[in-house]
């Protein structure tokens, strides 16, 4: 051991009984140091002593995409009011337009010996690969909320993206339509590729071709231009009612349809997903799958709490069902449209 501890002690540039103070989780070592002598062991393959493998910051990194989607300030809010609860500090961590990206907060948290992370609407892998890297390497308790990537080794909690689908179209379809289209997120985005796949499942089990409902499938980027310009087509592609993968969609899709000349719900009906704060109060107010965000957040932090206090828990997803408010965005078909 004594050779293991001056190999530790050159590789992180400190005395062997700096080595020894760190190892003991002496107040007299400063945060910066503990950390490289903790990060020579992991380099060389030694064990971590267990005391500081849960001794852990009571930070948490609450990370979201942007605040410009009103759902993600909407999850912040109820998880990081549940860690105060507990004892814990949240410390949001978004993208900036200056440049600041969730890899630049993640090093920081890092250095503080942050005690866990929730990823909302995004993934580890949002955090760079040297951060994502040293996340798994340290076993930094982590869940994620609705995340853009598969992520299968990893605790996730998510909306029922393909439940909703079906509520949607269900409705849509009781009313009249038969010409219904999808707007979601970019190819390779997870909750969108859940979407689609429900979508093709429901026509598929009514005998439709899938040379009749592929062509209303739109991609978009999750704003309210790219909602507007992908619904343009699909109403051009003859479309009477289209299914949003998100409001910010739907609030973009009702724009195009404006933009057409032609009205929402008389012409077009349109559906949203989260029910962001606002919806009710739209013009139309915006029929949609509402999240139920207390409940997912009740149980991020739950599961982050656990893993917080040394309790393994197996890696999955578990779906929460959301429920379709109907409002004023959605009505029947026009008289005569093309079914």
């Amino acid at each position: 051991m004594k050779k293991k501890l001056s190999d530790v002690a050159e590789f992180a540039g400190v005395s062997e009984g700096t080595v020894r103070r760190a190892l003991n989780g002496s107040p007299a070592v400063a945060p910066a140091t503990r950390e490289r002598v903790l990060r020579a062991l992991d380099v060389m393959g030694l064990p971590r002593p267990a005391a500081t493998e849960v001794e852990r910051s009571p930070l948490v990194g609450v990370v979201v995409p942007d605040l410009r989607n009103p759902v993600f300030p909407a999850f912040a809010e109820a998880i990081a009011g549940r860690l105060n609860k507990r004892g814990l500090i949240p410390v949001l961590c978004t993208r900036t337009s200056d440049g600041v990206s969730e890899a630049n907060y993640i090093k920081m948290l890092l250095k503080q010996n942050i005690g866990g992370i929730v990823f909302i609407g995004s993934s580890y892998a949002d955090a760079g690969p040297e951060q994502g890297k040293a996340l798994k390497d340290r076993k930094v308790p982590m869940v994620l909320v609705n995340p853009a990537d598969e992520n299968e080794g990893s605790v996730r909690i998510s909306a029922d993206d393909a439940d909703a689908v079906v509520q949607s179209l269900t409705h849509l379809t009781w009313v009249g339509h038969q010409r219904v289209g999808l707007l979601i997120g970019p190819a390779g985005h997870v909750p969108s590729a859940r979407k689609l796949a429900a979508f093709a499942a429901f026509w598929k089990a009514r005998a439709v071709p899938s040379q009749d409902w592929m062509p209303l499938v739109g991609h978009a980027l999750f704003s309210l231009e790219g909602g507007a310009a992908a619904a343009v087509r699909l109403v051009r592609d003859g479309a009477t009612a289209i299914v949003c993968g998100s409001d910010e969609l739907a609030l973009g899709a009702i724009r195009g349809v404006r933009r057409l000349g032609l009205d929402v719900p008389r012409d077009v009906s349109v559906t949203g997903f989260d029910d962001s704060v606002f919806m009710v109060a739209v013009d139309p107010p915006l029929t949609t799958c509402q999240q139920p965000v207390t409940r997912m957040a009740d149980a991020a932090v739950e599961a982050l709490a656990q893993q917080m206090q040394g309790q393994q828990i197996a890696p999955g997803v578990t779906l929460f069902q959301t429920q379709l408010l109907l409002r004023g965005s959605t009505g029947r078909p026009p008289a005569g449209a093309k079914q």
